[in-house]
């Protein structure tokens, strides 16, 4: 582990060197393929944070980012329509069970 890794898994998510979500969300877009964050628009990002809410209240909280991530590529060669309306309609599902 390099120093810098020390460093940013011992940082307090509370920390003031944290940048809100718009500036993180620009940093990843240069390291990603092009496209790939328009690809995800807000409406996908928010039923995913949906889903990563549901996950780590039904299970442990590093369910989360495992479960978007497997979501992501369960249905990533949809059409970007089908893909959100069947996103959602998982979310919805496991809300309901949930609930």
């Amino acid at each position: 582990m390099t120093s810098r890794e020390v460093r940013v898994s011992q940082q307090d998510p509370s920390s003031s060197d944290q940048v809100d979500v718009e500036a993180w969300l620009e940093e990843l877009r240069a390291r990603l393929p092009a496209g790939t964050l328009e690809e995800a628009g807000p409406e996908e990002r928010a039923v995913l944070l949906d889903l990563a809410r549901i996950a780590a209240h039904r299970s442990q909280r590093w369910a989360a980012p495992i479960s978007t991530y497997l979501v992501g590529i369960a249905f990533a060669p949809l059409p970007r329509a089908e893909r959100l309306d069947r996103i959602r309609a998982l979310v919805a599902q496991l809300d309901v069970e949930a609930g």
